[in-house]
């Protein structure tokens, strides 16, 4: 199971660190291990909770033509030779066509934070440093 902190959980749904926590609380989130460290969710119901909030629509964003989508896989679906990766990025659902080899390269899987990057008909998926 692939844990995030409360901050980065908050930004990836662009809410405050304290909705965080409520949503944890009210079990809308589900909390990550307790320890000494700082409190962390579980980054798949962080993921399922974007692709809930994904199906209200978002007003319409003037962007550049290279575009960066930072947000959580929730789906990666692999064959022989191929993977496709579903990623979800604020209101923003991001598909990627790639080897699976570089799939399990990534260890691309639902929680994995990764940031989807469109130029063209592109879409190059990027690990995001943690913080």
């Amino acid at each position: 199971m692939t844990h995030m902190r409360v901050s980065e959980a908050a930004t990836l749904l662009a809410v405050s660190d304290d909705t965080v926590r409520r949503w944890v609380d009210a079990g809308r989130l589900i909390a990550g291990p307790a320890g000494a460290g700082p409190r962390t969710v579980d980054a798949a119901s962080v993921a399922t909770l974007m692709a809930e909030q994904s199906l209200t629509p978002a007003p319409p964003v003037q962007q550049s033509a290279r575009n960066r989508f930072p947000g959580i896989v929730i789906r990666v679906e692999k064959d022989g030779v191929m993977a496709l990766v579903e990623i979800q990025a604020g209101p923003h659902r991001v598909t990627s066509l790639m080897s699976r080899e570089s799939a399990d390269e990534l260890g691309l899987a639902p929680g994995v934070r990764v940031a989807g990057v469109v130029k063209s008909t592109n879409v190059i998926v990027e690990l995001e440093t943690h913080q």
